[in-house]
């Protein structure tokens, strides 16, 4: 398909909010476009229906070997532990970093914008998240506000699962 894109969704090896990975994936691939997961590691990353182990999911690459120039779009889903780790993780910060810089589309759902305020992305932006982010990412030097999805410039933020449907419009929408 000549108008298909990839697009990266950044994940750590565990603590992922199932849905939040799998119902963006959903939209994306039926959208034509080719999801790619990212992670620190290879092998498998484990996501979890809030805080019960839930899927595995295979890593298609090491997100210190990815390029921002490969892929149009970067997901960042949820969960508490999953972009908690992510902080840690150097490549994935400056992975983050870049492709906001790109100026290309970056959505992050839930708990994902700590990821972004590891990656000093957030400050004169507008964002949602998970309620007890909202703290961090003022800190950050971002507006915080309580709204189902909030775009900003390229980047595009949401509260919860329950907002995913407006997540995947906004998403595919920026896309293009």
């Amino acid at each position: 398909m000549a108008d298909s894109k990839k697009v990266a969704f950044l994940v750590s090896d565990e603590g992922i909010e199932r849905v939040e990975l799998t119902e963006p994936w959903k939209a994306v691939s039926e959208a034509g476009h080719q999801p790619v997961l990212l992670s620190p590691k290879t092998g498998e990353v484990q996501t979890f229906d809030h805080l019960t182990a839930s899927q595995k999911f295979p890593v298609d690459q090491a997100v210190g070997e990815a390029s921002v120039d490969d892929f149009a779009a970067l997901v960042l889903p949820g969960g508490v532990a999953n972009p908690d780790k992510l902080r840690l993780d150097e490549n994935a910060v400056a992975f983050v970093k870049s492709f906001v810089d790109s100026g290309k589309p970056v959505a992050a759902i839930c708990h994902a914008p700590w990821t972004l305020v590891e990656a000093d992305v957030v400050r004169g932006r507008t964002v949602t998240s998970w309620p007890s982010v909202q703290a961090d990412l003022r800190n950050a030097g971002a507006t915080w506000v309580d709204q189902e999805v909030v775009t900003d410039g390229n980047l595009t933020t949401s509260r919860n699962p329950d907002d995913l449907p407006a997540f995947n419009e906004a998403l595919l929408k920026a896309i293009g």
